[in-house]
């Protein structure tokens, strides 16, 4: 872990049975934040204590794009308020880092992954 900052871990569930060892598992955090509640907002008490919580030189961990957010708007307005206050995001899933200086492909990967998570969100809501 580098001196310059905290490692910030968010986890997020849909459901309290689920289980959140496998997000993150052999990461070392100095802090974890954790939902167990739908992704559809971003209305969660804990990864708006995680937001608050989070300083200049931080990394936020996070497993996947769609643990952050389920829909492109709300993830790329986080990933940008983040960066914004100095604070890395780390995607581990998809193997990205978000600084606020990325390069155009990072920000298209961001856009893409983006979006194909909240596809998957329509397609499970339409199958209920």
């Amino acid at each position: 872990m580098s001196s310059s900052g905290q490692h910030v871990g968010y986890v997020r569930v849909s459901t309290i049975e689920q289980n959140t060892a496998r997000q993150l598992d052999g990461v070392q955090l100095n802090k974890v934040f954790t939902d167990k509640v739908s992704g559809k907002s971003t209305d969660r008490p804990q990864l708006q204590a995680c937001i608050e919580y989070v300083r200049e030189g931080d990394t936020l961990h996070v497993h996947s794009m769609d643990r952050l957010a389920r829909n492109l708007e709300d993830l790329r307005r986080m990933v940008r308020e983040l960066n914004a206050k100095g604070v890395r995001v780390q995607f581990h899933k998809e193997n990205l880092t978000f600084t606020g200086e990325d390069s155009p492909m990072a920000n298209l990967l961001l856009s893409m992954l983006g979006a194909v998570a909240e596809f998957e969100r329509a397609l499970i809501l339409e199958r209920q």
